[in-house]
């Protein structure tokens, strides 16, 4: 039986360092998909905008500046509460989004109980895969 770890929350999307506006998101984590963390942004398109990447990287970028090219993530300060800042790139465009901290951090712990960091190739279920491409 696979797991799922979820917290909705607003996190803000940085328009200019005056502006920002909050964007209902939701936080994924999958035992299915042991090393990968998956946020959903609910913004005024028809679906959501999907985003995937290492849970290590969010894990690290709580605590301090991590990533580079597509995905980066630190922690700072912003009018005295802690966030966690995600700069996300693609093809399509640009974001600079603030997440609070502290709900980040709880999710992540939720995360860390349910599949321990070291642990995720265990539930990868590679053998059972096999058999199944093979045909055994």
């Amino acid at each position: 039986m696979h797991t799922v770890v979820e917290r909705e929350l607003e996190i803000d999307l940085v328009l200019s360092p005056e502006r920002s506006i909050p964007v209902p998101s939701r936080l994924s984590y999958r035992t299915a998909d042991p090393y990968a963390v998956h946020i959903a942004f609910h913004v005024t398109s028809e679906a959501p905008v999907h985003w995937t990447f290492a849970r290590e990287l969010l894990v690290e970028g709580v605590f301090r500046p991590c990533g580079s090219g597509d995905v980066r993530v630190w922690p700072t300060r912003t009018d005295g509460r802690s966030v966690v800042c995600m700069a996300l790139s693609s093809p399509d465009g640009a974001a600079l989004l603030e997440a609070p901290a502290p709900a980040v951090s709880a999710w992540l712990e939720r995360t860390l109980r349910v599949v321990a960091p070291g642990s995720e190739r265990e539930r990868l279920e590679l053998d059972a895969a096999l058999r199944e491409i093979l045909g055994a």
